[in-house]
């Protein structure tokens, strides 16, 4: 009897530690994983920053806003864009306001003597474009460059 009560209790002890151990599909938010896009920008041409911001909210609008990380990295003849009054100051105002990280390459910024107070307000800044590229795209993030 005491075998038997033994054997029961050992099978209950195990099928428990089994079911902790188990496991299980993930669910659907797990399984809508965020996606993360990163894209460059290193010319000061009208064109290339319309059709990087174009892309911008084309992924946004594809993926949902909520689903997809989107960063900017700007760089290079580029940072002449991020100053205020510049020609895609509204598009870009616009991809701040819709969610879209926007940083200045602070080297670039200090070899063109550029402060904050020159840039459009609301982008972020990072110590230089290039790494921050590199960084990205080691933590998994998609790299573009229209």
């Amino acid at each position: 009897m005491q075998r038997r009560l033994a054997l029961a209790l050992g099978a209950a002890i195990l099928s428990g530690a089994l079911g902790a151990c188990s496991t299980t599909a993930p669910g659907p938010a797990a399984q809508a994983e965020m996606k993360k896009v990163v894209f460059q920008v290193s010319e000061a041409d009208p064109k290339n920053w319309n059709l990087a911001l174009n892309n911008l909210r084309n992924v946004q609008q594809a993926i949902g806003k909520d689903k997809v990380m989107t960063e900017l990295v700007v760089y290079g003849p580029g940072i002449a864009m991020l100053k205020a009054e510049s020609k895609v100051e509204p598009r870009v105002t616009q991809a701040l306001t819709d969610g879209v990280r926007v940083v200045a390459c602070e080297n670039t910024m200090h070899a063109q003597k550029l402060t904050k107070a020159d840039m459009i307000p609301g982008i972020g800044y990072v110590p230089g474009g290039v790494v921050e590229l590199m960084e990205r795209q080691r933590e998994g993030w998609a790299y573009i460059r229209p």
